[in-house]
């Protein structure tokens, strides 16, 4: 019986939780635990919510949290007693009759058609049955039960479908029959000759956040064709154990059942819940839908709010029946309909097509790792793709080339409309200096907001190209070949290739990234590639590197941007090294790399990429990045202490290094400068660090306005990157303050240190702790001064 089903001051053993896992868990943690004898003490008026008394504690529940609480009432074990019981205490009595029954395990059979599913039936039950599945048949579920080891298996044959939708009365009467009968176990009968299709019924288990084992059948017919399948990882992959069968014979049908036992009791190594990432978009859109659904405690402590979430953007009118009586019923239509609308708006497909897509690009990864096929199959387009694309040998290379390509163009092509900014906002500069008189706010308008904010906003043309290049692996499907590509490499240090994808989303922006890895289950690796991200360069430290690279390695300048970006990814890949043999020592998670279809990408979903990311950087430009100009020219503008020049040619330029030198940031820079001299860095450059704390792209503004002059000759030519090339090390030196050594450790820090404020506020949202963060930037900013030095060092004495 049930537990709402108990009578006032009647005692009962609760021999099962029923509910799924959000439900499952909350109740134990109150104690409502196997074994543990429960009292019915009170009811409210209503008869609803019910007082118990459980472990010495008074604890209500509705009703409907009751009823999915299996219990051995006093009555039911008087009735079940036997004579040679009748010495025993009544506790005593109900304690056996309640062991007893905790040893009946509901289990379902469901799998494709003709998949061998009724043959396992019959020879674990030793039954007889035949179920027919074509058109006009009963449908019907053929049950019997049978005793293994110390347990009754009451087992379930249902009908055979292709899927969990509500298309056909199969598929209906399954889902139904798992929904509302709540099995212990279900067994996924899985045909080993045609495993993609079949793991389509599998995704769905998954979504509806149930316990379930897989059978492997037919797997003699897999073995034959000389296909190799490990099938344990892809089960500690997806979260369910896997148990090769050949239900013909018999074979693997006590293993089978073994695992059906480990899993009931809560002992499965294998069993764990997953979410299959659907892709961005589709996520958000569960998201907003399942916020709306959570609302209804009595629909979520029986069925997966994720589950729902997903029939619905699907159209399943079966779902939305069952959810009709909700509170907000008329809320989460709304909800379901907008987000259908803006995803089948965006992506140009039909909202189910992009689910249907979504879970087999999920199978495809993960029988890209696992499944190897006999070289007879039949080879379709996406798998003639991706015999180059993810080729062993072929693979590599093209990824390699693809960067370099993406980083040649960002910068070769990018330089031209670069320049027309860049000329513009110097024609404002020379309209500004004529036409105002001289005054203070002359020259916080020209030096501190033309040049600081300018100085930054020129390099948007490069921003753009970058993320029309991130975005186009992403709409094509490359990024995740990609991330299966360099998967060798990435287990080589210690990680999944699937950390590689946040790791590629760092070269657009460090805090979506991180964000990124929750798809990540493990939380090792998943901490463990959040704290190697930020040296994968992202695009607020791109105008920082064309800057440099334009000023000192102009002729060579696509080159050194990929070696940039190269370098980061090595010292990602030294530093998870370390930290996989110290800090991180735990078994690695297996993880599935979705491998979406192909498609073919819209000028519209890139343009609005592009343009997304380019409204975000021109925010920044009226807001953080227009504070700091303004702050950092008010630090070298006062106080105005510096007594005017004469007789000198360079008067102007002399008295604006004086007064910056004596200025409130000229104080600070000198006072960090001893710490950043070895680096081959000045007090400007000092500076400029302290200021890309709060964003990288500070650092140019910061450049900006240190190295501008006042020589209003040299204002049609105020070029940032001019004033760097000619920048000394001193008023009285010669040398060239960014010659290629010094300029390339600067490159090198900027790549490495601190990573800005609101990534380190991501860190700390991630993971949980400020204790991520605060390591981070101790280590990563200890890094970058170490390998610039490195690089000053062995510099000098190659050049030497």
């Amino acid at each position: 019986m049930i537990l709402s089903e108990l009578n006032i001051n009647e005692k009962a053993v609760i021999v099962k939780i029923k509910g799924r896992g959000a439900f499952r868990k909350r109740i134990t943690e109150m104690g409502f635990v196997k074994g543990k004898i429960i009292k019915l003490i009170k009811k409210a008026p209503l008869n609803d919510p019910v007082v118990y008394e459980i472990m010495g504690y008074e604890i209500s529940l509705r009703n409907s949290e009751a009823s999915l609480i299996e219990i051995v009432s006093e009555a039911e074990s008087v009735i079940t007693t036997t004579p040679q019981l009748n010495n025993q205490t009544s506790e005593e009595i109900l304690l056996n009759n309640a062991k007893a029954i905790e040893k009946n395990i509901n289990v379902v059979l469901i799998g494709n058609p003709n998949c061998g599913k009724t043959t396992l039936f019959n020879h674990a039950s030793n039954s007889h049955e035949h179920v027919g599945n074509y058109s006009g048949v009963t449908i019907d579920a053929k049950s019997a039960i049978f005793k293994y080891k110390d347990y009754n298996i009451n087992i379930i044959d249902l009908p055979g479908t292709y899927s969990l939708s509500a298309y056909s009365p199969e598929e209906l009467y399954v889902r139904n029959y798992i929904l509302n009968e709540v099995p212990d176990i279900v067994i996924n009968v899985v045909d080993s000759s045609n495993i993609e299709r079949n793991l389509f019924l599998t995704t769905q288990l998954i979504d509806m956040d149930i316990k379930a084992v897989v059978a492997l059948n037919m797997y003699d017919e897999l073995e034959k064709k000389g296909d190799k399948f490990n099938f344990e990882k892809i089960g500690a992959m997806i979260g369910f154990p896997f148990a090769p069968t050949v239900s013909s014979r018999g074979r693997g049908i006590f293993n089978l059942f073994n695992k059906v036992i480990e899993l009931y009791e809560d002992q499965s190594k294998t069993f764990r819940h997953v979410h299959i990432n659907y892709g961005e978009n589709i996520e958000q859109s569960i998201k907003a839908i399942q916020e709306k659904i959570k609302i209804n405690k009595s629909i979520t402590d029986k069925f997966s709010s994720r589950f729902i979430a997903i029939k619905l953007i699907e159209k399943d009118k079966a779902i939305e029946n069952l959810i009709k009586n909700s509170s907000n019923f008329d809320e989460i239509s709304k909800v379901t309909s907008k987000q259908i609308e803006i995803l089948e708006k965006n992506l140009l497909e039909d909202s189910e097509t992009l689910i249907t897509d979504a879970k087999y690009g999920f199978i495809a990864g993960a029988l890209k790792e696992t499944y190897k096929e006999a070289p007879h199959k039949s080879i379709t387009k996406s798998k003639i793709i991706d015999s180059f694309i993810t080729h062993k040998l072929f693979g590599f290379p093209i990824f390699i080339f693809f960067m370099w390509v993406m980083f040649q163009t960002t910068f070769t092509l990018g330089k031209f409309p670069m320049k027309w900014i860049d000329m513009f906002v110097n024609q404002i500069s020379i309209i500004l200096n004529n036409n105002l008189p001289n005054s203070s706010f002359k020259d916080l308008l020209i030096d501190g907001i033309i040049h600081g904010v300018g100085g930054v906003i020129v390099f948007l043309p490069n921003i753009l190209l970058l993320f029309f290049f991130i975005s186009l692996m992403e709409d094509t499907g490359y990024l995740a070949r990609a991330a299966f590509i360099v998967d060798k490499i990435m287990h080589k240090i210690g990680l999944h290739g699937k950390s590689f994808i946040p790791l590629i989303m760092g070269f657009g922006c460090n805090v979506p990234a991180i964000m990124a890895t929750r798809t990540i289950e493990s939380r090792n690796d998943r901490i463990l590639t959040i704290l190697i991200n930020p040296f994968m360069s992202c695009s607020a430290r791109l105008p920082v590197y064309i800057l440099i690279i334009g000023a000192v390695f102009p002729n060579h300048a696509g080159n050194v941007l990929f070696l940039i970006y190269i370098i980061g990814i090595v010292i990602a890949s030294l530093v998870a090294i370390i930290f996989k043999k110290t800090i991180f020592k735990a078994t690695d998670v297996p993880f599935v790399m979705e491998l979406p279809p192909y498609r073919m990408p819209t000028i519209k979903n890139i343009t609005k990429h592009m343009w997304n990311k380019a409204t975000q950087y021109l925010r920044k430009m009226s807001g953080i990045i227009l504070i700091a100009s303004i702050l950092i020219w008010a630090l070298g503008y006062f106080p105005r202490n510096v007594e005017p020049l004469k007789n000198n040619i360079n008067k102007n330029y002399t008295q604006n290094s004086e007064q910056l030198e004596n200025s409130y940031i000229g104080k600070i820079g000198k006072f960090v400068e001893p710490v950043m001299s070895p680096l081959g860095f000045d007090w400007r450059m000092s500076v400029s660090l302290l200021a890309g704390i709060s964003g990288k792209e500070i650092v140019v503004s910061t450049l900006g306005v240190l190295f501008q002059t006042k020589n209003e000759s040299d204002l049609a030519n105020n070029n940032l990157i001019n004033k760097l090339k000619e920048a000394k090390q001193n008023t009285n030196s010669r040398v060239a303050l960014f010659n290629p050594i010094t300029a390339f450790s600067y490159l090198i820090f900027i790549l490495v240190y601190f990573p800005c404020i609101a990534v380190i506020a991501a860190i700390k949202k991630e993971t949980g702790s400020w204790k991520w963060s605060v390591f981070t930037i101790f280590y990563s900013t200890s890094l970058a001064w170490i390998l610039a030095f490195l690089i000053q060092f062995f510099g000098k004495i190659y050049y030497l």
